[in-house]
This record gives structure tokens, C-alpha cells and sequence, in this order.
């Protein structure tokens, strides 16, 4: 295989399998290899853009990991109603919460600080 930027998904498909060949080789060539995984991640980058989890889809994935409940919650945004609003979507994060959040339960602060997809969330607060 020729190594050059990958511009389509047959491409892609040729590196991989030329990395899974390099892989396998008792004495494969390493900056070969390296290259290939550079041009791989490029092309995954441009084309199987991952977006940023929901601030409550993040919290409740969080809360089911933990085994946590509503009421878990309340040490980490305030009390039972604010935890209600949060989860439903009507209260957006303040910034207090999102720290505490955050530092309680690990959820990365750029997740929680995501943007609302709904116009409507833009001027709760």
C-alpha cells in the first residue's frame, strides 16, 4: 500500500487492514506503522466525529454508573426541585452546580458546560 492521506473510505479500509498486516509481523516496521496511525486517526477525526454527550444525558449515565438517586443529587445541585428542573431540562447548570459536579462525581466540566440544543433553555436559569 502506498501511503499517502487518506480521501475515502476505501482508503481507509486498505490502512487499516495494512496496520492489522504490520501488527501481526513478528518484526513490523514501526515507522510504517506510525505513519499508517496518523493517517487512520486523521481520517476518523474528519469523518466519525463523536459529539459531546447532553449535560443531563452525562448526569443520568453518571448516576447509573454510580448507582446514585435523585436525592443523591441534591449534595452536588441544591435541593430536591432544582435536581427535578436540571433533569427534566427546564433549569439549565449554574456554575456552582457544574464545579460540584465536576468534583463529586468526575463528569468532565466541558460536558456540563455543553450548550442547550433547545432554544427555549436559553434564558432558564
Amino acid at each position: 500500500m502506498k501511503i499517502r492521506i487518506l480521501k475515502n473510505e476505501a482508503e481507509y479500509e486498505a490502512a487499516l487492514a495494512e496496520i492489522e498486516r504490520l501488527m501481526e509481523s513478528p518484526k513490523p516496521d514501526v515507522d510504517r506503522l506510525e505513519l499508517l496511525g496518523l493517517l487512520v486517526s486523521d481520517y476518523e477525526d474528519k469523518h466519525y466525529q463523536i459529539d459531546m454527550p447532553d449535560p443531563v444525558e452525562a448526569i443520568t449515565f453518571r448516576m447509573e454508573q454510580m448507582g446514585l438517586t435523585r436525592k443523591d443529587l441534591e449534595r452536588y445541585i441544591g435541593s430536591r426541585s432544582k435536581v427535578s428542573e436540571v433533569l427534566s431540562g427546564k433549569r439549565r447548570l449554574s456554575l456552582s452546580m457544574i464545579r460540584a459536579l465536576h468534583e463529586g462525581l468526575g463528569i468532565p466540566a466541558e460536558v456540563l458546560l455543553g450548550r442547550p440544543d433547545r432554544p427555549e433553555l436559553e434564558n432558564a436559569a
